[in-house]
């Protein structure tokens, strides 16, 4: 009997230390592809998160508690993802969760936070539908979207005055939705352009050549296209040296993992994107953000790692606005907020919790401030916000429309 005692005492000291454990820290668990064909990404995007939680602990934490970032390697699977976001949740109490890397992971993410009500927010996964018609109160998306950056890179070439343009994509949702809403915006903003050629090819193609073929045959003056990674990479090293010799207009052309793998900056200077984030946006806040992170790890916060940072810092003031890290008073809290950061001021819109950003366009240029040995960003210029949003009642998001 005393040993059934001393066990049961044992047992509830244990259930006793977890949240003990828990109050001293505030746990974000970042859901990233850590191994495989997409670790660069994954990495480059925790970094971004883990300097965040760095900034804020050095300023005397959040709620007077250090914030701990909490690595997940989702390998790209949603059941990877969840199956171990779900062991946190049970096991160590995390309430926020993160990523940027896999609409199909963030939407089967969404849905656990919603089921265990906790938070998840992305800061890279941009399909629109995730704050559109799979919309749910527990996900946020503080960055941009499909529906965001194809709006800012169709008036990009609306103004300067393209009239036949090329589309190529990747042939998955997200491909589908970016050029979906391109087409949108072009029809709305510059009527007589023309869409003289619409190709879709399985993403990780090997063999760009007979896509180039067509586009050149098609005679664009321009060309969009979403794809990013190594898909990029093939389609201009492959296309440049068969005759594809317009500007591409692209969503991530400023990668500079892919612009240092082309090997040649002439297949690539000229050419031009649109970001929530990039490294040449011309306010104090950013300037000195770059400036201290180059200080610090002897690189820059290119891409990603700058997009992943504004999102964690705002999700930091979030909280800090609750004044608690209970999750129906972060939601509330969140909603609404708007955050003046490195790239400029996000508003997390309560209808869809979609932020609403400016876009930065910017110009792959040779000469640039912050490499020498390859092309990179030269000045950005802002596409404020309401130029790219989408009205609530359009975005297809029923739920958090009715309860806003």
């Amino acid at each position: 009997m005393k040993k059934m005692l001393g066990l049961v005492a044992l047992s509830v000291l244990l259930m006793l230390a977890v949240p003990a454990a828990a109050q001293d820290t505030i746990k974000i668990g970042a859901t990233e592809p850590l191994s495989g064909t997409f670790k660069d990404i994954g990495e480059r995007y925790l970094e971004g998160v883990v300097y965040a939680a760095k900034v804020v602990n050095e300023s005397g934490g959040l709620l007077g508690k250090k914030v701990e970032v909490v690595p997940i390697d989702s390998e790209l699977k949603p059941d990877v993802a969840t199956r171990k976001a779900q062991n946190l949740i049970l096991k160590d109490g995390v309430k926020f969760f993160c990523g940027g890397t896999g609409s199909s992971v963030g939407a089967a993410m969404a849905q656990l936070a919603e089921k265990q009500n906790v938070i998840m927010f992305t800061y890279g996964m941009d399909a629109s539908s995730m704050t559109g018609e799979k919309c749910n109160k527990n996900f946020f998306r503080p960055g941009g979207s499909t529906d965001g950056r194809s709006f800012a890179l169709a008036q990009m070439i609306a103004k300067k005055g393209y009239k036949r343009v090329g589309i190529i994509a990747q042939d998955y949702s997200f491909g589908q939705e970016a050029v979906a809403a391109f087409k949108k915006k072009m029809a709305q903003i510059s009527p007589s352009t023309k869409i003289v050629a619409e190709l879709y090819h399985p993403a990780a193609m090997k063999d760009f050549a007979p896509y180039a073929s067509q586009l050149i045959a098609a005679k664009p003056d321009v060309i969009f296209t979403p794809n990013w990674g190594n898909d990029l990479t093939l389609l201009l090293k492959q296309g440049r040296p068969m005759g594809l010799k317009q500007k591409v207009y692209s969503y991530y052309i400023n990668d500079e993992v892919m612009i240092k793998s082309l090997g040649d900056d002439k297949l690539i200077v000229g050419d031009m994107g649109a970001e929530v984030y990039v490294l040449s946006i011309p306010n104090k806040k950013n300037q000195e953000f770059v400036a201290k992170f180059y200080k610090d790890k002897g690189y820059y916060p290119t891409w990603l790692r700058g997009k992943s940072y504004m999102a964690t810092m705002m999700w930091a003031e979030a909280v800090k606005k609750a004044g608690t890290t209970d999750i129906p008073a972060v939601i509330k809290a969140w909603e609404g907020l708007s955050y003046d950061g490195i790239a400029g001021t996000w508003t997390m819109r309560a209808c869809d919790h979609q932020a609403q950003t400016p876009y930065w366009a910017v110009e792959i240029v040779k000469n640039n401030k912050f490499f020498k040995q390859h092309a990179f960003e030269g000045p950005a210029t802002m596409i404020p916000a309401k130029d790219v949003e989408v009205p609530c009642e359009q975005t297809g998001c029923k739920i958090l429309s009715t309860m806003s």
